[in-house]
């Protein structure tokens, strides 16, 4: 039954969401339109519900050609490949609105885990990848919100991003999305967009470690 309601909420809303947003989402097309490489949506296979393939939807912030350039799937702090406009569409999250159409066709939810490249879901640990994605994956997440200055963490000196990930983080997210599955609920989820909305503000917040106690442990190189 909480399937069926989580459905229905994820419909109600972002269809509401995507009627009340038309005026900041048309002049943001626009301003996208006119500059960079004119592109304004971004889609991108991304794995889904039940390991099947999506094209996720995004405000175009980077050079079309980009998954081929630099760090690939990877993006971190200063990326060159990053339009001047994209910068301030990826600062506030702008640039995932777009998601709302996903949510509302069915290819995402609100909350879930993050959908991701198959480069990045194949160094996920055999048993993330067999059951992360038994539920739709979502705009926002348990990984979304405790990884959301990734980029911070794949900018430091002396690592190499790609291993770094691999090595690192991925084994992590993936054990947080185990935890969000095993504790799912609508009262959950809640929580969860409320915390999404405190970490946009203050991302510097440990805000989720305390709410959820029994997390996974945080690893020291996340410090």
């Amino acid at each position: 039954m909480s399937r069926f309601f989580k459905r229905f909420f994820d419909v109600l809303v972002a269809a509401v969401a995507l009627l009340i947003l038309t005026p900041l989402l048309l002049p943001v097309m626009l301003a996208l339109r006119l500059t960079g490489e004119g592109e304004v949506f971004y889609r991108q296979k991304r794995i889904g519900f039940q390991n099947d393939t999506f094209n996720i939807l995004k405000f175009a912030t980077m050079l079309k050609n980009s998954p081929n350039m630099g760090t690939g799937s990877l993006t971190v702090r200063g990326d060159p490949r990053v339009t001047p406009l994209g910068h301030g569409l990826r600062a506030t999250k702008v640039n995932e609105l777009p998601q709302l159409i996903n949510v509302l066709v069915g290819d995402m939810s609100f909350v879930g885990p993050r959908p991701q490249m198959q480069i990045d879901f194949d160094v996920y640990p055999q048993h993330v990848r067999e059951r992360i994605y038994e539920v739709r994956p979502g705009v926002t997440g348990i990984g979304s919100i405790v990884f959301r200055d990734e980029e911070r963490l794949l900018s430091r000196e002396g690592i190499e991003p790609r291993e770094f990930y691999t090595e690192k983080i991925a084994p992590y997210k993936g054990e947080l999305e185990m935890w969000y599955l095993e504790h799912q609920s609508l009262w959950l989820d809640a929580q969860l967009m409320m915390l999404t909305v405190h970490a946009v503000l203050r991302p510097e917040s440990d805000a989720v470690y305390r709410r959820f106690p029994d997390l996974p442990a945080r690893p020291e190189w996340m410090d």
